[in-house]
């Protein structure tokens, strides 16, 4: 059995720490940024990375066991709890070629294709 001596404590620090976030500018709630990434080429794409602009180093590959076959498509997201819109993407496909793509504002995409005609 328990009492509510805790309640009006715990509610206080819940309250605290919410405003805490808001005031340091930090997210309070994680905003998500689901990207499609399309494969309109002819080879299959088995690495994808998605780093925030200026990041200096790619992050993790997304794409882990998976490969994108061509005319397949995929749906990441790409919120890492940091608010950033500006990330770059670099897809390594099976043929050894590597794509790089800068600047992607992921906040107003919804998909992101490769083709063949992408210089």
């Amino acid at each position: 059995m328990s009492d509510n001596r805790g309640t009006p404590r715990r509610a206080a620090v819940i309250a605290l720490a919410a405003l805490a976030c808001l005031a340091g500018g930090v997210p309070a709630f994680a905003e998500p940024r689901p990207v499609r990434i399309v494969n309109d080429t002819r080879h299959a794409i088995v690495r994808f990375h998605a780093s925030i602009v200026g990041a200096g180093s790619w992050e993790a590959d997304l794409l882990g066991t998976y490969r994108l076959s061509p005319g397949q498509s995929v749906t990441i997201d790409l919120d890492d709890g940091s608010g950033e819109c500006l990330y770059d993407f670099k897809a390594v496909f099976d043929d050894g070629d590597e794509v790089v793509r800068p600047r992607i504002d992921v906040c107003v995409i919804e998909a992101y294709r490769y083709t063949e005609e992408q210089p």
